[in-house]
């Protein structure tokens, strides 16, 4: 019997599972046209957007079926999470911040709201692989906007939303050029955003969508996303987008290797060290160095994280709040390009360890899954680790707000149906029970004794 690889860039499916009916649940989709569409309005002395009214409406019965064990059983992530948002508003309290209902409403809402959606709607492979579909239609339908945008300087999505009545749309951000184009914004709130929303496409659609496209459909909707990420002359967002590359490369070069990840693992620590003992200055400058555009931003960083390390010291349980942070007086903006590090001074150590701790074990759980028999689940896990690994490390470099906020969080909650999966007292979302006959897809049968792999092909005898 022929062992199957753990890893191969095919050219056309495996699986036939392109032919199974991919239903995406209607409140996803109404989400992620929130974000691409972020319009807004005034309630009183309310700002609401879109999606903040959308997550209002449903962030309470998703909590409520979610201690109920509607779906599957509490994890840790659930729990670190929410602990996040209570220290959050704690924090917030304590510092005395100006509007803080409101404050804490938008962060907890984008926060938790986001991760809710996901984590409720995303439960089993089909919708997943629906979800990927989605990211690759939308960076293919926005990428020609885009290139308009960095070849113009016209912003046309939000010039056509600012049109319309009674609401208003993101501010068109003047921004200095970066090499001989305009920063592309799209819709969102910065050209950042824009660049981070296409690298989550990168390996979703890429890889979680393997046993679905062929090869080539794929790389197209991979340079789509490569290029919309380009356009927004973000480092943060090239950094995630090479790095997901990356790891796909050393996944597939090194397929046959049983303990890749940990020689992955090895030698970046080793790398660290040998930089650290070689150069006159530390692993992280250095890293800052190659990851910016230019030398000024390279010490600008270096210098926000050490003088941001000096603030969680001084502050270190509940924060600044929103307050301003002790810096030297020639750096005349607030602005922190760190978002970690930025949750760790507003809200303090405690805010922060509960967030890394509940994305790293996610991260870590998913990863110890092993779906060597389920081919195609494994593709979508590798996808989503993938995914979640290149944001993290962007996150070092940005920071984030407003919608991208909470979709960076959905996109945490989308993967955790991988942890309970075809685990004992794993809840899915409803699936047809019977035969599906398709005249493209002949002899297929339906397997009750493993419901995750709701279809299976007959062989030929």
């Amino acid at each position: 019997m022929r062992a199957t690889k753990p890893f191969t860039i095919q050219s056309r499916p495996a699986l036939s599972h392109n032919r199974m009916p991919a239903t995406l649940p209607i409140p996803v989709f109404v989400y992620l046209s929130s974000i691409i569409l972020p319009i807004s309005f005034e309630l009183g002395s309310f700002h609401l957007s879109a999606i903040r009214l959308f997550l209002i409406v449903i962030i309470i019965p998703l909590g409520v079926n979610l201690l109920r064990g509607c779906y599957g059983k509490l994890l840790a992530t659930d729990l670190l999470f929410t602990l996040h948002i209570a220290w959050v508003i704690t924090a917030l309290i304590i510092n005395d911040t100006p509007g803080v209902i409101q404050s804490f409403g938008s962060i907890g809402l984008e926060f938790l709201g986001g991760y809710l959606v996901g984590r409720a709607y995303i439960r089993d492979q089909k919708s997943f692989v629906a979800l990927c579909k989605l990211f690759g239609v939308l960076i293919a339908v926005c990428l020609p906007v885009a290139l308009f945008e960095a070849l113009t300087g016209i912003a046309v999505v939000i010039a056509v939303l600012d049109q319309l009545p009674w609401i208003s749309a993101p501010t068109d951000l003047e921004i200095q050029r970066r090499l001989g184009i305009e920063r592309v914004q799209l819709s969102f709130e910065h050209p950042i955003h824009w660049g981070l929303f296409n690298s989550f496409a990168a390996a979703l659609c890429f890889i979680g969508l393997k046993t679905t496209y062929s090869l080539w459909i794929r790389s197209v909707l991979l340079g789509c996303a490569v290029l919309g990420s380009v356009l927004s002359v973000s480092s943060g967002a090239i950094i995630s987008i090479l790095l997901q590359m990356g790891i796909i490369a050393w996944a597939y070069i090194f397929h046959n290797l049983h303990r890749k990840w940990l020689i992955l693992l090895i030698t970046i620590l080793a790398a660290y060290v040998s930089v650290d003992l070689a150069s006159n200055r530390t692993p992280l400058q250095v890293f800052m160095s190659y990851a910016t555009f230019s030398a000024h931003s390279a010490y600008w960083r270096s210098t926000i994280f050490d003088w941001g390390l000096l603030n969680i010291q001084m502050q270190p349980f509940f924060g600044l709040g929103f307050k301003d942070w002790l810096r030297p007086e020639w750096m005349h903006t607030p602005s922190i390009d760190n978002f970690w590090l930025l949750i760790a001074m507003r809200f303090g150590v405690p805010a922060f360890s509960f967030l890394i701790f509940g994305y790293g074990w996610a991260l870590w759980r998913i990863s110890q899954r092993n779906f060597d028999h389920l081919p195609a689940i494994k593709a979508h896990r590798q996808a989503w680790i993938i995914c979640v690994i290149g944001l993290g490390f962007a996150l070092t470099t940005v920071h984030i707000w407003g919608a991208i906020y909470s979709l960076t969080f959905f996109i945490v909650g989308s993967g955790m149906w991988l942890v309970t999966t075809g685990t004992k007292g794993a809840v899915t979302a409803p699936t047809k029970v019977g035969p599906i006959i398709s005249p493209r897809a002949p002899n297929l049968t339906y397997c009750r004794t493993n419901p995750t792999l709701a279809y299976s092909r007959r062989r030929n005898r």
